[in-house]
């Protein structure tokens, strides 16, 4: 077994080797991380999901743009290829149906692949739409799979108001339906002013906030 000390050098390899867009440098960390048997789920958060959550603020800051944006995605997927197949479910003591997308017009779907990967962990059943998704298919994908909740991911600004539509049109058809929103320019007075159930401001946060509303849900069925 690799000791702490290696195992925080090998989660920062990873994380730099994402904000530098080196898939080389991240194949070969995620590699040793399971030769040497660190978990291959603590190695995707605390190394691949730190490093893509600094390029999130670098983008922020103008300092990277959507080209570096695509790289970095690759050099994470590189890591994600290694490290998933390492990852056993865990039992969050809750399971639960999701249906998840990227709203229509937006083709950014990083963040969405993270959460998606963390709700299959937990054991939830992952119906991903997918980027660009049109509003009627998540209404569509929502009563067919008679889903808990349904998770909306938006990157940018122009494509994140499509998302109060979506809302209106799943909570007309199905009241009970929880709805999480999240995405770089989401925040949570925008989820509660179109109606959302909750906000989700990173992967960690969106299985929390999913757990608490799947659980309520459950609640609310029993009373």
């Amino acid at each position: 077994m690799a000791s702490p000390e290696r195992e925080k050098e090998l989660f920062a390899v990873l994380k730099q080797g994402v904000i530098d867009y080196d898939e080389d440098a991240v194949r070969e960390a995620a590699r040793n991380a399971v030769d040497e048997g660190i978990d291959a789920y603590t190695a995707v958060f605390e190394g691949l999901v730190e490093g893509m959550n600094e390029v999130g603020r670098l983008y922020e800051e103008q300092e990277y743009f959507v080209p570096e944006i695509l790289m970095c995605a690759d050099a994470l997927y590189a890591g994600l290829e290694i490290l998933r197949p390492h990852i056993a479910k865990k039992d969050m003591g809750l399971k639960g149906t999701v249906v998840m997308g990227v709203v229509q017009g937006d083709v950014h779907d990083i963040g969405k692949n993270i959460v998606k990967m963390m709700f299959d962990v937990a054991g939830f059943d992952v119906h991903d739409l997918g980027r660009d998704v049109p509003l009627e298919k998540f209404v569509a994908e929502q009563l067919e799979t008679d889903s808990e909740l349904v998770c909306l991911s938006a990157m940018m600004t122009t494509t994140m108001v499509g998302m109060k539509d979506v809302i209106a049109r799943i909570k007309e058809k199905n009241p009970n339906c929880k709805i999480m929103i999240g995405g770089a320019p989401v925040s949570e007075d925008l989820a509660d002013k179109w109606g959302a159930d909750g906000f989700a401001k990173d992967a960690n946060n969106a299985l929390k906030e999913a757990l608490q509303m799947v659980a309520s849900l459950k609640d609310m069925k029993k009373s």
